[in-house]
């Protein structure tokens, strides 16, 4: 009841004042709804199909706030209030926050470039994520890499939060933030990264890297909630880390009306749980080829392979390292620019002893070393 009413007076503020007139205030959103088909989930000791109503198959189901005032001289104040639901119940995303998927405000100045604090995305993801399948107008969430290991499909977004982004010189950017721990001990669940991109004609390239300093276990004070991840299944598992790395890079090439992508990307847990690492380091290489193409004025078909090629340092209780092979598929019909339906097949295979399937959005880990899903959905922006 709480949330209705602030969400009722701030829009309300919003649309009454004029400064909504005068200063551009939009508000802007997503619904992604479907149902989707598993052929086995592992639960409570049980295993088979599941069928089941999703929200924010491959976009987060989203609303939210965005805004711009002149300051004169080609500054301009901006900020963004975005917030994350489930259609399918209602509930708020991003464990339970108003504007879980961002919270910021900055400056922004096309001979300076852009600055912003709050709660914002990482260099990974503003940099490298667009070329790759997990791109928000590609596959984004349903088609991450096991576990989201790299943040492409942003399982993490970062609290408290300084971003720069340059402007563009001769289609070369960079930048970078750093997400504060807001704690006396200053390395304690912090993060930072980097990043760059290029752009000339059919050619584009980028890079980023991305570290989180003693997270695991994060109640959400510093820089990264681990429950978060968790709670919305956006990547539906953390890999609990007293240090994580990720480095990335993607190079995309236009053919046509087309594309054809290679995206790589490591991944470091260091003082990790996960997989019976008592203490030890767990690292993914992620491998990933993908490409689009319009079959028709409203059809476009896209297609990902990934191979990710993980280790694990301490093997007691999974002797083998894992091996992941993930093939993407998706269709999206376009009625409109704003609606589509889309159609989407996902396939997993994981290799080693003890290792199971687990495709991120697929409802729970396979019985065995293999899993398949398939999706219908709608998505609707306004």
């Amino acid at each position: 009841m709480k949330t209705k009413i602030l969400l009722g007076a701030l829009t309300a503020a919003l649309l009454s004042s004029p400064a909504f007139a005068q200063n551009s205030v939009t508000l802007y959103g997503m619904i992604d709804a479907g149902l989707m088909y598993t052929n086995n989930v592992s639960k409570s000791g049980a295993h088979g199909a599941l069928f089941q109503a999703t929200s924010g198959n491959i976009n987060g189901s989203r609303f939210g706030i965005r805004g711009r005032e002149s300051l004169g001289d080609g500054l301009n104040a901006v900020f963004v209030l975005e917030n994350g639901f489930n259609v399918q119940n209602g509930k708020l995303g991003q464990d339970g926050r108003l504007f879980g998927r961002e919270a910021w405000v900055g400056l922004t100045s096309e001979r300076y470039g852009f600055a912003a604090v709050g709660r914002q995305y990482d260099s990974v993801v503003d940099y490298v994520a667009p070329l790759s399948a997990e791109a928000g107008t590609f596959g984004k969430t349903s088609f991450a890499h096991p576990f989201d290991n790299d943040n492409l499909a942003d399982s993490l977004r970062f609290s408290n939060a300084v971003k720069y982004a340059s402007p563009s010189f001769s289609g070369l950017q960079f930048g970078g933030l750093y997400a504060f721990s807001n704690s006396t001990d200053f390395n304690a669940n912090r993060a930072w990264s980097a990043g760059a991109s290029y752009a000339r004609g059919p050619l584009s390239l980028s890079a980023g890297y991305l570290q989180i300093d003693h997270a695991a276990g994060a109640t959400g004070s510093g820089a990264v909630d681990t429950a978060e991840s968790a709670a919305n299944g956006v990547g539906g598992f953390t890999l609990a880390a007293e240090v994580q790395r990720v480095a990335a890079g993607a190079i995309r090439y236009a053919v046509g009306a087309g594309s054809v992508a290679f995206v790589y990307s490591h991944s470091e847990f260091e003082g990790s749980t996960s997989f019976g690492s008592a203490g030890g380091n767990v690292s993914f290489d992620n491998y990933e080829l993908n490409g689009e193409y319009p079959l028709a004025r409203h059809l476009k078909l896209g297609l990902a392979y990934v191979y990710t090629d993980g280790h694990v340092s301490d093997t007691k209780t999974y002797s083998t390292d894992p091996k992941w092979q993930q093939v993407d598929t998706q269709l999206v019909y376009s009625f409109s620019r704003r609606t589509d339906v889309y159609l989407e097949g996902i396939y997993q295979h994981v290799s080693g002893h003890h290792y199971v399937a687990f495709i991120d959005t697929a409802g729970g880990a396979s019985s065995t070393a293999t899993q398949v899903v398939a999706t219908i959905g709608l998505r609707t922006r306004f």
